[in-house]
């Protein structure tokens, strides 16, 4: 299905790092609940991933992510979800996460 330019600018992708990374336990599949700064303009925002497969809690902190932060929250188990982490999605659940190459401030938008 295409989608229109209109479409695609309505979606936030920004970047963001990794502050703080739990083990969510109530989740139905493995996960983790993460906190991630996407600068001074949006701030920090909270999000679940099922991304255990191939990432430690230790791995992730300091780690800049690409994430949508418009959409609206989602509840999982008893957390609120602020924004979707995106990465590309194996056969076998096996996640790998979309960074940039270099270090960037912040809340820069992907487009």
């Amino acid at each position: 299905m295409e989608i229109s330019w209109n479409d695609f600018e309505k979606v936030e992708i920004r970047v963001g790092t990794i502050l703080d990374v739990q083990d969510f336990p109530k989740a139905n599949k493995p996960a983790y609940k993460m906190e991630i700064d996407f600068g001074t303009d949006l701030g920090i925002k909270k999000t679940s991933a099922q991304i255990t497969n191939r990432y430690s809690k230790e791995s992730l902190l300091g780690k800049q992510i690409v994430a949508v932060v418009n959409f609206p929250k989602k509840q999982i188990a008893d957390f609120m979800s602020e924004c979707l982490v995106l990465g590309a999605v194996g056969p076998k659940n096996d996640i790998v996460l979309l960074n940039p190459d270099f270090k960037v401030e912040n809340g820069l938008r992907i487009g």
